[in-house]
């Protein structure tokens, strides 16, 4: 059984998804129930098998971005009476420095908080009337300090522009079983302004 572990959220609906499923043998495996006794928890909540046609069955449940920063723990008891624990830690990160309703060409520097000393946050930046391919890079962080440059700016038209900076934390799972699996915890902050030259 192979561990599929998501977790995602963002600052503009101000809500964490836990969502939780088992495959058969590996990452593209069917999604798979659970058979009683076993059951799976988050922080000793139990969560119920639901399911879709597209997704197959999960395990899942939501929360808000405040509750659910800190320490978690993900774990699975199976049938056999074996348990499988999953530690992970969850912290939000905000943009500290004024966010102006307009943004020049010259480029902007960002302050932001809640992240590592050094740390990697994508942009994906689109203008809204999709005149141009916009951004979507990786870029590293010193301070919690990054700058949006002239170059990636004109990168976009001119005009509404709506930009999101995500931190994503994918690794495999330290307590499986041999199919092994993954946990990805992705967090998003998005912002709007009007791009100028």
């Amino acid at each position: 059984m192979y561990f599929d572990y998501q977790v995602w959220g963002d600052d503009e609906k101000q809500v964490m998804t836990i969502m939780l499923q088992f495959r058969q043998g590996d990452a593209e495996g069917k999604a798979i129930a659970l058979k009683e006794p076993a059951k799976v928890e988050v922080d000793k909540r139990q969560l119920q098998a639901d399911s879709t046609k597209l997704s197959g069955v999960y395990y899942e449940y939501e929360t808000t971005v405040d509750s659910f920063a800190g320490k978690h723990t993900i774990l699975l008891k199976s049938n056999s009476g074996k348990s499988y624990s999953e530690k992970f830690e969850f912290h939000p990160f905000r943009i500290i420095s004024n966010w102006p309703d307009t943004v020049h060409r010259k480029g902007l520097t960002l302050q932001f908080e809640g992240l590592d000393e050094e740390d990697y946050i994508r942009i994906i930046a689109l203008d809204t009337l999709f005149r141009s391919n916009g951004i979507n890079e990786v870029d590293t962080l010193k301070d919690g300090k990054m700058v949006l440059t002239t170059q990636q700016l004109k990168s976009l038209g001119s005009g509404p522009v709506r930009i999101e900076f995500y931190k994503e934390q994918e690794k495999p799972v330290k307590d499986g079983t041999t199919a092994g699996g993954y946990l990805l915890v992705t967090y998003a902050v998005k912002k709007d302004f009007i791009l100028a030259d």
